[in-house]
């Protein structure tokens, strides 16, 4: 073990049984604003927007119009807004993108806030404690995504409830002149910061999706697994016909598994059950247990029985993960 994989290891056991601190500064942060701001994310996005009201928060999916996966980003309702977090590296083509459906008569306005903005996300079953200790204990038990604006560190910082994975946490947002005084007051309270590869391993073995990894445009929202964020019952929306299709006559293709293995995984990532390749690696870590990996599955070969692959000279067992869905609402 060397010194960096065991630093990994103590931040990714602090954030199961602690809580630590990861610094999402170099996320993305839109803000979606005036009259017809629910009326259009509902429109371009998959989750449910038309009656969400100040305070309520989701996550929700940009999707093509053929219904392939551009980003997961979470919503957070705003009296006269709508803030969208996104993912790194995500933020300019969404600007772009959403731009080009604002037509002449629609009251939408687009602004990037990253530069003015910071974002911390606590994680961790002791995350509730912490909170509290700053003064927004109210968060706790409220729903996921739900979110409002409290004094800390001589700051308003608007305090979201989720973590973006699975386990239990909080987002915090505001703005960039007060990062260092938040970073200081979060850290004293008892939070271990979070490095960018331990966060990594976390969104891995939790089964988070990220964009160029299981994010493209070769696979959509439900064999990604984000089956939460699909509104079904909703109207027309950009990729709608598509998703509404394959969820109707079963057509999910493919499937996002964990895959545990038992030996070094080949740089290729092509997964073989017996002679036929049957999936694609497309995320992998190491970890105390062996290789982990998120990969793409073919639907008929899970249904025919498949429960484990070769890479190479690796043998891979699927396995459930938190975050992931393979079921049809």
């Amino acid at each position: 073990m060397n010194s960096v994989f065991d630093a990994v290891s103590r931040q990714v056991t602090a954030a199961r049984a602690g809580v630590v601190v990861y610094d999402a500064s170099s996320w993305g942060r839109i803000v979606v604003s005036d009259g017809d701001r629910l009326r259009f994310l509902h429109n371009q996005t998959t989750n449910y927007f038309q009656t969400r009201q100040p305070g309520e928060g989701c996550d929700t999916v940009f999707v093509n119009s053929t219904g392939r996966t551009i980003d997961l980003a979470t919503a957070y309702v705003l009296e006269d807004s709508v803030l969208l977090l996104v993912s790194p590296g995500r933020r300019e083509y969404l600007m772009g993108w959403l731009d080009r459906f604002i037509f002449f008569a629609d009251k939408v306005k687009l602004t990037d806030a990253t530069g003015d903005t910071m974002a911390l996300v606590l994680i961790g079953p002791e995350s509730d404690r912490l909170i509290e200790t700053l003064g927004a204990g109210d968060r706790i038990g409220q729903p996921y995504g739900s979110h409002a604006v409290y004094p800390v560190a001589g700051a308003d910082v608007r305090i979201a409830v989720g973590s973006g994975l699975a386990l239990p946490g909080y987002t915090l947002i505001a703005s960039a002149a007060a990062a260092a005084d938040l970073r200081a007051a979060v850290q004293s309270a008892g939070a271990m910061p979070l490095t960018e590869a331990a966060w990594e391993r976390l969104r891995i073995e939790q089964g988070r999706p990220m964009p160029d990894c299981e994010l493209t445009e070769d696979y959509n929202p439900l064999e990604a697994g984000l089956w939460h964020t699909i509104s079904l019952s909703k109207g027309c929306y950009i990729g709608q016909e598509t998703i509404a299709r394959l969820h109707t006559y079963r057509g999910v293709k493919q499937q996002l598994w964990g895959v545990r293995f038992d030996a070094s995984v080949p740089s290729d990532r092509v997964l073989l059950w017996g002679e036929d390749k049957v999936g694609q690696l497309t995320s992998l870590v190491e970890t105390e247990s062996g290789a982990l990996g998120l990969a793409y599955v073919r639907t008929k070969a899970i249904e025919a029985g498949l429960n484990s692959v070769q890479a190479g000279d690796a043998t891979g067992t699927l396995v459930p993960l938190p975050l992931l869905s393979h079921e049809y609402l």
